[in-house]
């Protein structure tokens, strides 16, 4: 019987090498295609060939103090870090926050949000060398990583140097669980490597659990417990007068590919101003022909200037300011869910009061997104017929938007806390008593 377990042993770790072996290969024979995809994205955006040596380990800050290491891979990610990085600086105000990114934008979102309180860099692609440069440079006594960022080797080296790593408002949507499993003996043992995985509902635990993590609890939504910054809140306002205190104001946030052309060809000329924020700046000057093409008086925000009655569509061409675009709007469209994108996070409309409506496909948030419409704090549409007709009976209905302003704050404060859970798992790891 001893003999049949060492045995079984022996050739699950075969497995397990043989599988970690062929994955790092696969990356190897990607490497030069990371660079064509970085020259690529840069040809639209420039900062993607910046700080390229930091994707590879190679780093020129370092801190004095220990390091407490955060990874959030861009805006969404990084904006629902406020509330838990404010917390790691209040208990551990001897420690360096650092936080690391996979895109530009997060990048910039940190810097917006944090400035010279944490340091920031982009966590190196997922090879055994880099990623073993990244933590010998560092020397993190925590690691955490946010959501869904499961990378075997980084997992592995973060083992193998006994840093304790956690993956924190960790989220598998059914989609994703599909993904890792074709991947099981690889993801198994990187979810059995963590030292202890926060999710932000039962169903994600459950999907976890079957992937094969072990010490998984349920924390909740960071993002519920996200506060509007006071420069985003003073920018709503000043936003909202440009836009016209009188003039109703309807946001499409954070679009996708083709959802731009379905909302403007169903659009009704009305008094409504419609506001356009694509998710991904690279597509502003597309998102801007499609307007012209259409021919609607347009107005950038980038321009700065008060909108004049005749101008019908502004084009939210910034970066890292959606809680102003919220504030200065009536009634927002959540995108990425009239089109099978998965959607995106509702909560930071809700947090301000902004009545919410959203499309079908909303599976990267589909708990947050299913309690919301059950609270009555958003509202789903079938299309985009749909969309833009409900839009236009709820902003001649002050009592039904009175009542979703009020649906949307008791929402977002009946699922506050998760900032706790979190600190309290921290405090465990640290202390090794976890």
């Amino acid at each position: 019987m001893v003999k049949l377990v060492t045995a079984t042993q022996d050739m699950n770790c075969l497995r397990r090498t043989a599988a970690r072996s062929l994955y790092t290969l696969v990356l190897f024979l990607l490497l030069p295609f990371i660079f064509i995809k970085l020259l690529w994205r840069a040809r639209l955006q420039p900062e993607y060939l910046w700080h390229v040596g930091e994707r590879f380990g190679f780093y020129k800050v370092r801190s004095e103090l220990p390091v407490i290491w955060l990874h959030a891979v861009s805006v969404g990610e990084t904006r629902a870090t406020v509330s838990l990085v404010n917390q790691l600086r209040q208990h551990y105000p001897q420690h360096q926050i650092l936080l690391t990114h996979t895109t530009p934008t997060g990048r910039a979102a940190s810097e917006q949000l944090y400035g010279d309180n944490v340091i920031r860099v982009y966590l190196p692609y997922d090879y055994p060398f880099a990623v073993r440069r990244f933590l010998r440079h560092f020397q993190p006594e925590l690691g955490l990583l946010m959501e869904t960022e499961i990378w075997f080797n980084l997992i592995r080296s973060c083992k193998r140097a006994d840093i304790p790593l956690l993956l924190l408002n960790a989220r598998m949507s059914e989609k994703s669980s599909i993904g890792y499993g074709r991947f099981n003996t690889l993801t198994r043992e990187a979810l059995q490597s963590l030292s202890a995985v926060a999710a932000q509902t039962e169903t994600d635990a459950q999907r976890l659990i079957t992937l094969g993590a072990q010490q998984v609890s349920v924390m909740g939504n960071l993002k519920f417990d996200i506060v509007p910054p006071r420069v985003m809140q003073e920018l709503g306002r000043v936003l909202r007068e440009r836009f016209g205190e009188h003039r109703k104001v309807f946001l499409a946030a954070s679009t996708r590919e083709g959802e731009e052309a379905l909302l403007l060809d169903a659009w009704k000329a009305t008094d409504t101003l419609l506001v356009i924020v694509p998710r991904h700046p690279q597509r502003f000057n597309e998102v801007a022909e499609l307007i012209n093409k259409r021919g609607l008086m347009m107005q950038r925000r980038s321009q700065s200037e008060a909108v004049p009655p005749d101008v019908q569509v502004v084009l939210g061409d910034s970066m890292g300011e959606m809680f102003a675009y919220y504030i200065a709007s009536d009634l927002a469209y959540i995108g990425g869910s009239l089109l099978p994108f998965g959607g995106q996070n509702l909560i930071e409309a809700c947090a301000v009061g902004t009545p919410v409506l959203i499309g079908e496909h909303t599976y990267n948030f589909a708990e947050a997104t299913r309690l919301a419409v059950d609270a009555g704090a958003a509202k789903r549409v079938k299309d985009v017929e749909h969309l833009v007709a409900l839009q236009q009976s709820l902003l001649h209905d002050a009592a039904a938007m009175q009542e979703m302003r009020g649906q949307d704050l008791a929402f977002v404060a009946a699922h506050q806390g998760a900032t706790d859970k979190a600190i309290q798992l921290i405090a465990l790891c640290l202390t090794g008593d976890y």
